[in-house]
Parts: structure tokens; sequence; C-alpha cells
């Protein structure tokens, strides 16, 4: 809809071309750095508790396959549907500047401002819900992987071991509150971007819990410890290199790197981890390579 308000893709094309030639070429502005930082957003799969907990959600071996197909062809999909948003969106509001509005101000907005812009009314509500679907999707297992956490791994684990099951209840129910105000103070800052913020969270888990995943279902070595010390490095490195922004790289590198390489060696000096762990790796092992010759 959006290259037929501008008259077409040819029309379009020329009018972005217009306003700057670097605009059609994906590579202009791109350096060595700033590719191995956009490579490396593909590092903060492994650590996100979300994805994780769907996986975990997985009824068995039989229906990844499946899965990886159907989500694949849908993230490509949407991927570029979100690029063409932005390339074709500036060609819209370079022909009416005086609709550009907030999109001048904030250029995530552009898909917001378009469709009320082009569609009926409507319409839009449908296109608009598109945004708290995507948005209920992520916060729904982010919010109970977060409260479930802190109830049963710190509450439980270090506070109240001997807490009933309706106290864990109320205790994850309030962490939930506790989170969502945080959300929302952190939502109320007109400063914050949502990709800005997006960004940071994705490297913090990605550095902190990714090495853990990954190291842990491919050496049998790693120890508790270890593991522990690679969360913690990887999430401070992130903190770090964000406030510093050493070289412009992206912070998931750095602190995925130096939290896989504390794993290696803390797992070296510390004690082996105990036969019942050792076995049960390579029995996990075994029956991964029975049912997935292939993968």
């Amino acid at each position: 809809m959006v290259i037929l308000s501008v008259g077409g893709i040819d029309s379009a094309i020329m009018v972005i071309e217009s306003k700057n030639i670097a605009n059609v070429d994906m590579f202009s502005r791109l350096d060595f750095i700033a590719v191995i930082s956009l490579l490396g957003w593909g590092l903060g799969y492994f650590g996100q508790p979300h994805i994780l907990a769907r996986f975990m959600a997985a009824d068995s071996h039989h229906t990844i396959r499946n899965a990886r197909r159907i989500s694949m062809t849908w993230m490509i999909l949407c991927l570029t549907g979100t690029i063409a948003i932005g390339f074709f969106g500036i060609a819209y509001f370079e022909n009416h500047p005086e609709l550009a509005g907030s999109v001048s101000k904030n250029g995530e907005q552009v898909f917001i401002e378009l469709a009320k812009l082009i569609f009926n009314p409507w319409v839009a509500g449908v296109v608009l819900s598109a945004i708290l679907a995507a948005v209920m999707s992520s916060l729904s297992c982010q919010l109970l992987v977060c409260s479930s956490a802190i109830t049963e791994d710190l509450y439980k684990a270090f506070l109240r071991k001997k807490a009933s099951q309706k106290e864990l209840v109320w205790v994850g129910r309030s962490m939930v509150l506790i989170i969502s105000l945080v959300a929302i103070a952190l939502a109320a800052d007109p400063n914050n971007r949502v990709l800005s913020l997006v960004s940071y969270a994705w490297a913090g888990f990605g550095a902190a819990f990714g090495p853990v995943i990954l190291i842990s279902v491919v050496w049998s070595k790693m120890t508790r410890n270890a593991a522990l010390v690679g969360m913690i490095v990887g999430a401070v490195t992130v903190i770090i290199w964000k406030q510093f922004a050493w070289l412009g790289l992206y912070e998931i590198i750095p602190g995925f790197l130096f939290a896989s390489i504390s794993i290696f060696v803390v797992s070296l000096m510390d004690s082996a981890p105990s036969q019942v762990i050792t076995d049960r790796f390579r029995k996990a092992e075994l029956k991964f390579k029975s049912v997935c010759p292939s993968d």
C-alpha cells in the first residue's frame, strides 16, 4: 500500500535516491566493525529466556524440524517486511513532509504512522494490533521466566527453603508486578528508544546465558562454578562495554567471548564434575545422536 501510494517501486526509488543516494546502497556506511556487530545479534538467541522456554515447551524432538522451517520462513518474511516499511517510508514522507509528524523525531514510529495515514481506521486498528500481539508474545514469556527464576531459584533456594506452594504463588505474583512497574518506568522515559533498549537487553541475556547453554551441551567438563563465573563475566562485560562503547563494537561480542573463555579457564582449574553429571551428559549425547543422526 505504501508503494502504491507513492506511484510504484520505480517512483519510490527515484524519490529515495534524490534524498540521499546512500539510501539505496545497503553496504554504505558499513565498515568491518559494523558488519561484525550486526552478525553478533545472532549470538543473542542462545541466551534469551523467552526463546529457550519455547524450546522447553516442545512436545518432542520430532517437532523441532517443522518448527525450524516455520520459524525461519516467518522470520525472513517478517524482517523483509520490516526493511521494506522503513525503506519505502522514506519515499512516502518525502512526498508528504507535512505528514511526517513524530516520524521525523523518532523513526521507530514509521509503521504506526503509515498505518494510520494509509488505511481506514478499522483496518489500521487490525494492522496496529500486530504490534500489541508481538509485545504480549515476548512479554508474557519474559514475565513468567523472570518471576519463576526469582521465586524458585532465589527466594526458595536461599531465603525460604520450606516455603509453601501458596507462599511461592504470591511471591511469583509480586515479582510479576514489580517487574512490570520497572518496565513501565523505563518505557515512560521519552528519551528511550525501543531498539536501543532491546539491543542492550539482548546483549545482556545473550552474553550472560548463551555461552553457558552452548558449552553445557557440547562439553562435559564444564563445572557449576564455571557456569556461575561465565554468567557474571558476560553480564559485567556487557555493562562496562556499553558504558565506554569501545571500538563501536556491539557489546554482546566481547561479552560472549570473555564469558566463554572464563568458563573454560575456571572449568579446567576447578575440580572435575561428579560421575553422575558426566554419566548424564553421555546419556543425553547418545540419545541425541540416535534420534538426530543427520543434525
